[in-house]
């Protein structure tokens, strides 16, 4: 027996809560994961709390990722004993998911656990930091630089901003944050901004074309402020969109796009390539220390999650939710 966050939906209702289950409740797989630990994602609070069609079956255990230890493979790349990390591929939307003491799934969906972290730390990052690293990995090989010019990260206080933040200024850059909760600036600054700006200088609508400021941006925010964003990045500049915090349209025009030669980088970390999903850990892993991990990162039990995902979605959060499952 195993407990896990189980989302069940009938004619009576939607209902949310921790379950036991056994062995044999689990999906289809080859390798079946202890899992020793979790995250709350911006994705899990939305599925967990009903706000947003994320969770395609029921019933599902939500939680796209977790870190654990392979205790049963017929995979040809996996044995028991392994330590595996699993991010996306639809699992806790379409595939049982993380918030478990126990997963089963496709072992072509796992990586090794990066060197030099623990299943801890790892998930302390999980997929927020995961698709951080994506985002800065997408600037840099576009050609943006930390002698381009400021770069501007968005939802600086979410999981996403948060890590983008601490790579940026551990590579040189120059880094201003936008949040909504500008009493935490001290925090921000702690990760490596250097300027903070209120949330609100870009999310009301704006001119087609503005001032140039940004090489480079990193938005978890989407809408009104994905627009601005792109209409205030330099000549030649990139923006790696990645969330949609503020709002799914992007009403914009393609001025920026055609008259300073801007790039949207779209950024999917659902079904990234295997090479980009290890590039990308490996940044995580070579740039952020243990003291960053833990600064970015609060504990929470299986038992605790549903109460913390409402907050996380009432913007109550800062950083990041790691789960325990034990």
């Amino acid at each position: 027996m195993f407990s896990a966050v189980v989302i069940q939906k009938d004619d009576d209702g939607r209902s949310v809560g921790v379950s036991a289950l056994d062995d044999s409740d689990l999906p289809d797989g080859d390798v079946t994961v202890d899992v020793e630990y979790s995250t709350l994602n911006y994705k899990d609070g939305l599925a967990i709390l009903g706000t947003s069609p994320v969770v395609r079956t029921y019933p599902m255990v939500p939680g796209i990722d977790f870190a654990g230890v392979v205790s049963a493979s017929t995979h040809a790349s996996w044995q028991p004993g392994d330590v595996v990390v699993l991010n996306g591929w639809g699992v806790g939307e379409t595939h049982w998911g993380g918030l478990a003491q126990r997963a089963r799934v496709n072992g072509d969906w796992l990586i090794p656990l990066p060197a030099g972290l623990t299943t801890r730390q790892t998930m302390a990052l999980g997929t927020a930091g995961y698709t951080a690293a994506l985002c800065v990995d997408a600037l840099v090989a576009h050609g943006v630089s930390s002698d381009s010019g400021d770069v501007l990260v968005t939802g600086a206080t979410g999981g996403v901003g948060t890590v983008v933040i601490a790579l940026l200024a551990r590579a040189g850059f120059s880094v201003t944050a936008s949040t909504g909760s500008t009493s935490e600036e001290a925090f921000l600054t702690g990760l490596g901004a250097t300027a903070v700006i209120d949330r609100a200088e870009l999310s009301e609508p704006g001119k087609p074309l503005q001032k140039e400021r940004w090489a480079g941006v990193v938005d978890s925010v989407g809408s009104t402020t994905l627009v601005n964003a792109c209409a205030q990045t330099r000549y030649g500049g990139a923006v790696a969109a990645c969330g949609l915090a503020q709002g799914m349209d992007f009403a914009g025009t393609v001025a920026p796009f055609i008259l300073r030669g801007v790039s949207l980088l779209g950024i999917d970390s659902v079904r990234a390539s295997r090479a980009r999903r290890v590039a990308a850990w490996e940044r995580l892993a070579r740039d952020l220390d243990a003291s960053v991990i833990d600064a970015i990162a609060d504990e929470v039990a299986l038992a605790d999650v549903v109460s913390a995902a409402q907050q996380l979605m009432d913007g109550k959060i800062r950083g990041r939710v790691l789960v325990r499952t034990s």
